[in-house]
């Protein structure tokens, strides 16, 4: 087990859920204070290990024990968004491609795939994905794929 001083300088001091900054010198009893959020997968439960991520304690309550989500933001203009943590296990488990959003526009493409590498790299570092835009009956689908 990590202590929150490694865990928080892995993460560079931002929240893996809600992805704003951490200021490791909050009280951890402050709702905007530093956690450690543990991941405990069924396989990774059998080896005793799991995978510690930084988190707000507000942002980690929250979740509890159900799966967390990631949510888009209201600036992009995207149409039937897949959920992120879906993906992000998806393509870590089996690789492949998977299509993650409908946008009308090209340039909204491309800017949900800008912010969406972005976060993908801090909430999944060793996952190494790309995206692309393909036109599809008059909109265009955001498709992520591991190279």
């Amino acid at each position: 087990m990590s202590t929150l001083q490694e865990v928080g300088e892995r993460a560079s001091w931002r929240c893996w859920l809600c992805d704003e900054p951490v200021d490791p010198d909050m009280s951890v009893n402050d709702p905007r204070g530093p956690s450690i959020d543990s991941v405990l997968t069924a396989k990774k439960a059998k080896a005793k290990g799991g995978v510690e991520r930084l988190a707000h304690r507000a942002c980690n309550t929250k979740k509890g024990a159900v799966k967390p989500v990631v949510p888009w933001p209201d600036k992009l203009f995207v149409v039937d968004p897949a959920p992120i943590i879906g993906v992000v296990e998806q393509l870590s488990r089996k690789g492949g491609r998977v299509a993650v959003a409908r946008c009308p526009e090209k340039s909204d493409a491309q800017q949900a795939s800008e912010w969406l590498l972005d976060r993908l790299s801090r909430l999944a570092p060793d996952l190494r994905v790309e995206s692309r835009i393909d036109a599809a009956g008059g909109a265009f689908l955001l498709v992520l794929y591991t190279p």
